[in-house]
């Protein structure tokens, strides 16, 4: 069984090259078509942090959300694939909480305002996700190198009210296109 989270779409490829469950080109079809159906979620943002696993058929969602609805609507999409026998919802609904909503968008501040990271804050859904759950912050996805890791890193600790921060974020080379 593999995970793939969805700001590593990078990966997908090599999921399916491993020939696990239903067969490469099976398994293909399977990854990009569940984080296809993820990624379009109306409202799935920077403060959400979503992942699956493929173990043949049977596809596990995991990761965080701050919106209950946001858990059940990525179920429903996921259960509508053509091929997907059986979902396992793993989701994590964050607790509601004001201090922790301040901390969200004290951090995307601090993190997308450096010149060096706003590059990031361009797309629908950024490759950095910032989960906040009782004023501890995790840093989930990808960014081009380690540099922009790091200070997305100190960033996120230089905001007020956070007790700790956990930086899991990855780094890779874009892949040339021919």
């Amino acid at each position: 069984m593999k995970t793939l989270t969805l700001s590593l779409m990078m990966a997908a490829g090599a999921m399916a090259a491993q020939g696990q469950g239903p067969g490469p080109q099976g398994q293909a079809r399977l990854v990009k078509m569940v984080t296809h159906e993820l990624l379009m979620l109306p409202f799935y943002g920077v403060f959400d942090n979503l992942s699956f696993s493929l173990d043949g058929y049977s596809v596990t969602l995991k990761g965080q959300v701050t919106r209950p609805t946001l858990k059940s609507d990525a179920e429903n999409v996921v259960k509508k694939i053509e091929g997907v026998e059986r979902v396992v919802n793993q989701i994590e609904v964050l607790p509601l909480s004001n201090q922790d909503n301040q901390i969200r968008l004290a951090t995307a501040r601090a993190i997308f305002g450096h010149p060096s990271l706003n590059q990031y804050s361009l797309r629908a859904v950024p490759p950095i996700h910032i989960i906040v759950k009782n004023g501890h912050v995790t840093l989930e996805g990808v960014v081009l190198n380690e540099g922009d890791r790091t200070i997305a890193g100190i960033q996120a600790n230089g905001v007020s009210g956070v007790f700790s921060v956990t930086n899991n974020l990855r780094f890779e080379v874009p892949s040339k296109r021919k």
